[in-house]
């Protein structure tokens, strides 16, 4: 289950060696085997019979995965689906010389890179630098020198090394953002990053301009930052996946808010909103109640003008919804501030939410 993007490959940065966006894989990782001990006789000066010589064999590289910040998406791990290995330990040498071990090998996977096996999380790697050894390399072989003993104290016999763990992993890149935009295919997503952040996605006025996720950091005065994340679009049955479909509803669900984006300059604007919320609740029940906001686009219109006002109504008042045109900037700074607002509360009925379960505990 690939998720390739074939336009706009320039708009969100992935690795210079990919030329598709993948946030699913299913990778074989296999350690390196061990190496194989030596059986050997030291032969020295005056004393031709000097013992047993023969070295253990080297350990066998772990396949680590590692988080990094200048990566984007998974394409570079698809030419290892038959299997990502470690490196072989050296055997071991004459004259009671141990096998060189081998280098791990380091594969450098995305912010947000979730490891599961058999459908079992085993780590989420969002940290930069955070490491996790996906497959442990087997143990190198002893050589006749540590098998000697006061009962045989030649032994003529040497262990190969021990083969290196194998293990089946998924691998699933989940945005992580502070934000969310989520709206319809296009409600002007793309457009309204593009105002309030330094991103630089497509823009287009035709449906699903957007295929793969991109994130836009929001610089305020202060030098305060926001993660802002536009999900491509979301369509009825998306739970199902239809249109883009669950590739990217994955993404939703790492957003401390979400701000749903409708297009009000079309009569059907509040059951896009219905529509919405249903699709997320459908595809994880309580996604919906995720804190959020509601932003009204294209209200420089005359039919958006007036169905902004229509919808202001309709919403209880303790609702927050922004009307704003991405196409003329209009209303962004107030945008901006509302943002900061909810991403403020978010995180302190979270940090409250913490405090009360420490005290239960």
């Amino acid at each position: 289950m690939n998720y390739l993007c074939k336009r706009c490959l320039g708009q969100f940065p992935i690795d210079v060696d990919s030329k598709i966006f993948v946030d699913y894989l299913k990778v074989i990782a296999c350690g390196g085997k061990g190496g194989a001990g030596a059986s050997l006789f030291l032969s020295v000066y005056a004393k031709e019979f000097a013992g047993p010589g023969g070295g253990d064999g080297g350990n066998g590289g772990h396949v680590i995965f590692e988080s990094a910040q200048d990566v984007r998406s998974l394409a570079h791990l698809k030419k290892h689906l038959q299997g990502i290995s470690g490196g072989k330990g050296r055997r071991g040498k004459e004259s009671a010389l141990d096998g060189a071990n081998a280098k791990h090998r380091v594969f450098k996977v995305p912010l947000g890179t979730i490891v599961s096996e058999n459908g079992r999380q085993l780590i989420d790697l969002k940290e930069p630098g955070q490491r996790y050894i996906a497959a442990r390399g087997g143990v190198g072989g002893l050589g006749n020198k540590t098998l000697a003993h006061s009962q045989d104290n030649a032994p003529r016999l040497s262990y190969p090394g021990s083969p290196g763990e194998r293990r089946v992993l998924e691998l699933e890149l989940s945005i992580v953002a502070d934000i969310g935009l989520v709206g319809f295919p296009n409600a002007g997503k793309s457009s309204l990053l593009r105002c309030i952040s330094n991103a630089t996605p497509m823009v287009a006025n035709f449906p699903f301009t957007t295929l793969n996720p991109h994130i836009g950091m929001i610089q305020y005065p202060d030098a305060f930052q926001l993660a802002v994340a536009d999900i491509p679009g979301i369509i009825e049955g998306a739970h199902l996946d239809r249109g883009l479909g669950l590739s990217f509803l994955r993404h939703i669900r790492r957003c401390s808010s979400l701000v749903y984006v409708l297009d009000v300059s079309v009569p059907t604007y509040f059951k896009q909103l219905e529509h919405l919320k249903c699709e997320l609740n459908k595809y994880q029940s309580g996604l919906a109640e995720t804190p959020n906001m509601i932003v009204a686009n294209k209200t420089d219109t005359p039919e958006g003008a007036a169905n902004f006002r229509r919808l202001s109504r309709k919403l209880s008042p303790d609702k927050i919804v922004v009307g704003i045109s991405a196409l003329h900037h209009l209303n962004i700074d107030v945008l901006r501030a509302k943002l900061r607002d909810l991403y403020g509360t978010t995180i302190t009925k979270q940090q409250i939410q913490k405090s009360d379960c420490a005290l239960s505990i």
